[in-house]
């Protein structure tokens, strides 16, 4: 630590100014870039009574004198946690614009909502050569964090422009709106409890001065650090998504879970199964984008990069994930668009030819995969593995796979693969599963994109 930070120190805190510094020096090396301004700059503001550093809430403390401090230990430990996150610049989440989405609840005692804040300030006048420059008396961090030196931008059809960030950053953003939310209900609660054990007061009387001296500053209430999301057990197995997600207090009950996918971000979308109706578990919106393709119609699919995360680097867990549907379980499949995408890229992928580059050879084109029927007609469903935009023109159709063959050769793929996850498959694992499979539904919410 530098000298410039001790002369702050008073019995454990720091001054604003001090614990600036601080965040600075201790985070310097991390792959995520942090902001000079983080207690001192919007959107913090010490008199809410915390700042945001990463997913961590650190309390703030009006001392004697008026001045505003934050412990020093809090601000080292949200700095070992922001050090110990590593960052993929090239696994990004679409992070907007997107038509048609669904209004974002506003809550005013949790300010963050950084997705709102980065699409408002990348669509005003200059965008991000405007944010770029950092204006004075504009917010340029979210919960410490120099977004802007993440943002990739880019252009389709030449004129709409799309924002992306680090699926890493997206999961510390997620976390820290998530912190904040907690500590907002848990302020709520101790002002309720107050307010319940106060005596009643003449209005103007020494009671009500007394409250309101209790109440007086956000600083002056006790904290403590916010209860951490308890992780899932499978509490929700076997529930339909139309039936639970129905039910009063449902959002409020997944934001207390953590991802059952990544088990780090906090939850923040109930995942379901839309070809059978099932719940799958809680997860959080870095995890949901993930589990999309790029492009999803009514029967076609874009096999993107992301597909090697999801049936070979993070295999284990999306499988027992994805099962975690009865109907997929007692089954031993995935569904229809999962299992399209996975013989494209799995069982199709020595037919995928390559082109001469600089540094060897390269996979030819765009690997897409289309189906004509539904898994509900199995015998005419056939899936076809196609190559767009080759550079020569050539193999354009690599493959056409019916249905049952492609539901075979994952059954055998998985024993293979994830013998735990097959193990615990078929049909004498489940009872009570529907009569009839659900089709596939599409979501409409989002430029053609569906949750399945």
């Amino acid at each position: 630590m530098s000298e410039r930070v001790m002369p702050g120190r008073t019995d454990g805190l720091i001054t604003l100014g001090a614990a600036d510094a601080l965040w600075v020096d201790l985070t310097a090396g991390s792959a995520v870039p942090t902001a000079a301004g983080a207690f001192t700059c919007s959107p913090a503001h010490a008199r809410v009574g915390y700042v945001l550093l990463g997913g961590h809430v650190v309390a703030t403390v009006r001392m004697s004198g008026g001045q505003w401090s934050v412990p020093e230990g809090e601000v080292r430990r949200a700095a070992a946690e922001l050090n110990a996150v590593g960052v993929d610049r090239r696994d990004l989440v679409r992070i907007g614009p997107f038509r048609g989405a669904p209004r974002e609840e506003v809550d005013e005692e949790t300010p963050l909502r950084w997705r709102r804040r980065i699409t408002g300030e990348l669509r005003e006048p200059g965008g991000p050569e405007r944010a770029a420059r950092r204006d004075v008396g504009r917010s340029y961090h979210l919960a410490g964090i120099d977004w802007r030196q993440m943002l990739v931008e880019q252009t389709r059809d030449g004129t709409q422009r799309t924002w992306w960030l680090p699926r890493a950053v997206v999961r510390l953003l997620d976390a820290a709106e998530h912190a904040e939310a907690r500590w907002a209900q848990a302020s709520r609660t101790r002002r309720a409890g107050t307010a319940a054990t106060e005596p009643p007061a003449h209005p103007g009387g020494p009671g009500r001065r007394r409250s309101a001296r209790r109440r007086g500053s956000a600083g002056d209430e006790p904290r403590g650090p916010t209860a951490a999301p308890r992780p899932y057990n499978a509490e929700l197995e076997g529930q339909l998504y139309s039936v639970l997600s129905k039910k009063p207090g449902t959002s409020r009950k997944v934001a207390g879970w953590a991802c059952a996918v990544c088990r780090t971000a906090p939850a923040a979308v109930l995942d379901h199964c839309h070809e059978h109706g099932y719940v799958r578990a809680p997860v959080c919106q870095s995890c949901n984008t993930l589990e999309r393709p790029d492009h999803l119609y009514s029967n076609d699919i874009r096999v993107a990069n992301r597909y090697t995360r999801l049936f070979h680097t993070d295999t284990d867990a999306w499988l027992r994930h994805w099962h975690r549907c009865p109907g997929c379980r007692a089954r031993t499949t995935l569904p229809l668009p999962h299992l399209a995408a996975w013989t494209a890229h799995t069982a199709c992928r020595s037919l995928r030819p390559t082109h001469r580059a600089p540094r060897g050879r390269t996979p030819c084109g765009v690997l897409r995969v289309s189906w004509t029927g539904s898994q509900n007609t199995p015998r005419s469903c056939l899936l076809t593995v196609a190559v767009d935009c080759c550079p020569s023109g050539e193999h354009r159709v690599l493959a056409r796979v019916p249905y049952r063959e492609a539901v075979e050769r994952f059954r055998v793929w998985l024993t293979e693969t994830a013998p735990a996850v097959a193990a615990a498959a078929g049909p004498d694992r489940v009872d009570g599963l529907p009569a009839q499979s659900r089709p596939v539904i599409a979501d409409t919410s989002g430029e053609g994109l569906a949750l399945f």
